[in-house]
């Protein structure tokens, strides 16, 4: 049910909004690979490309596995197992998958896991997911992809849908979803629940369209009104910081990285004027103490 997800943050900012902790407790920032690949979006549809947080050992096997990187991969699972020479060939749909088989399905066995990162409102939406990477049969450069794991929906959004993206709640659970070495696999997948703990609004079917890759795309919309993208004052505001989220800050102090506290709105977002928020919440200072980590 998953088709749209948004990422307008520059690859600098990106970056720094995904912060973490490593092992040993150092604050760091997951390393680009390949960042001159990552393109901003505000319209990202199955077949398009999306930024995707991974544990570093998936690609260094003598890694530390809570290290993490940044990968720009495709949108739609290509297995590893896929033997055809054109990737689009696959006879079903991999852009989501189903928590309940996953597990099961031979398109999902063996895939690694990974975060999906979309923003949205003031804070990084993570998505669990699983990617793999395919190797053309007759060589080439390596594809990969990922897809977007979805659950049960929440009371809160079933009536748009039955299904909702999985949403990791926090640095802790997305700590436990990519160590794979230190996390066990069935410990990971308790972590895939309905969250009741985002907020959302009515976009434009303007954003039916993946060439349509403008702010308009997220702006909220007056359901009922005559035109569909309503020059409102909370809109405009909207579209103010979305425009704005693209250009890069000044070089901040290793201390002044987002907080991971939490990533989602627990309440109505307070009025702004600024159309500078979103650099803002990225200039926050200090920084959360160091989670304690399970054995």
């Amino acid at each position: 049910m998953c088709g749209r997800t948004a990422c307008s943050l520059g690859a600098d900012n990106l970056r720094r909004a995904c912060a973490y902790r490593d092992r040993g407790g150092r604050r760091r920032q997951p390393e680009w690979i390949q960042a001159e690949r990552y393109r901003p979006s505000y319209n990202k549809g199955p077949q398009s490309s999306g930024p995707v947080l991974l544990s570093r050992r998936h690609l260094q096997q003598d890694a530390d596995s809570s290290e993490r990187v940044l990968m720009d991969m495709r949108w739609g699972l290509v297995p590893s197992w896929f033997k055809k020479d054109d990737p689009s060939k696959m006879p079903f749909n991999t852009s989501n998958c189903r928590s309940d088989t996953m597990l099961k399905k031979s398109s999902y066995k063996d895939e690694g896991k990974e975060g999906d990162e979309e923003w949205r409102g003031w804070r990084l939406l993570t998505m669990a997911g699983i990617f793999d990477c395919w190797e053309p049969p007759a060589g080439g450069e390596m594809l990969y992809t990922y897809t977007i794991i979805t659950v049960d929906a929440s009371k809160d959004v079933s009536f748009i849908h039955h299904r909702m993206p999985a949403i990791l709640d926090g640095d802790e659970a997305i700590r436990k979803w990519l160590d794979f070495a230190e996390v066990p696999t069935q410990e990971a997948v308790k972590l895939i629940q309905p969250t009741e703990n985002i907020v959302f609004h009515p976009v434009s079917t303007f954003v039916n369209s993946v060439r349509n890759n403008t702010p308009e795309c997220l702006a909220p919309i007056e359901l009922g009104a005559k035109k569909e993208i309503k020059a409102t004052p909370s809109n405009k505001v909207m579209l103010g910081w979305l425009k704005n989220s693209q250009e890069s800050s000044p070089q901040k102090k290793e201390n002044d990285l987002p907080r991971w506290t939490s990533q989602f709105i627990h309440s109505p977002s307070p009025k702004k004027t600024s159309a500078n928020i979103l650099q803002q919440w990225l200039g926050k200072e200090g920084e959360p103490a160091a989670k304690k980590r399970k054995a």
